[in-house]
């Protein structure tokens, strides 16, 4: 998949992920109850450990649209803030996501669904309040830096799927 360069293309990108990503849930019956069991040869990152389920899995996509949400509104309100919550930074955000996974043992799946479901709506719709200038100019927001907000729109949507489906294809695979 090439990464998008236009709005439209970033929400055709993210779109059409997110429905592949449902549709492959929706293909597991027993979507409650399917159960990753990964061995070291899955892969050294964290998260081949970390996460347990599909509930574990929509509960981080969740998570990481609330922050990207949160941030894009809180910032062109003039409230600027990091991307990551204190006192997380890129060198230590595993730890976060470490944290996310431990907050969410006693969620039901239905609801980690839920959530999934209405997170990416919503993120979608503070897409939808920039402009083409103000995702893709790099610069364009201060609090971007040297990249453009498209780039996490595009990590925690599309790219972020992406991540998913390889991880329950994986496990698909594995049975």
């Amino acid at each position: 998949m090439t990464k998008p360069t236009t709005k439209k293309e970033f929400q055709v990108a993210a779109n059409e992920s997110y429905e592949k990503l449902m549709g492959l849930i929706e293909s597991i019956e027993d979507q409650e109850g399917f159960v990753f069991n990964f061995d070291e040869s899955a892969g050294k990152e964290a998260h081949w450990k970390r996460d347990k389920n599909l509930r574990d899995v929509l509960v981080h996509l969740s998570a990481w649209h609330l922050l990207l949400g949160n941030w894009v509104t809180d910032n062109v309100d003039g409230k600027e803030r990091s991307f990551l919550p204190e006192p997380y930074n890129w060198k230590n955000y595993g730890e976060m996501n470490m944290e996310i996974w431990e907050d969410c043992q006693s969620t039901p799946y239905s609801k980690a669904k839920d959530s999934f479901l209405i997170s990416h709506s919503m993120v979608m719709l503070v897409s939808e309040t920039l402009s083409e200038e103000e995702l893709f100019a790099k610069g364009h927001f201060p609090w971007c830096k040297t990249t453009n907000v498209a780039s996490y729109f595009i990590s925690a949507t599309s790219s972020h799927y992406e991540w998913a489906m390889k991880k329950i294809r994986k496990q698909m695979k594995s049975k």
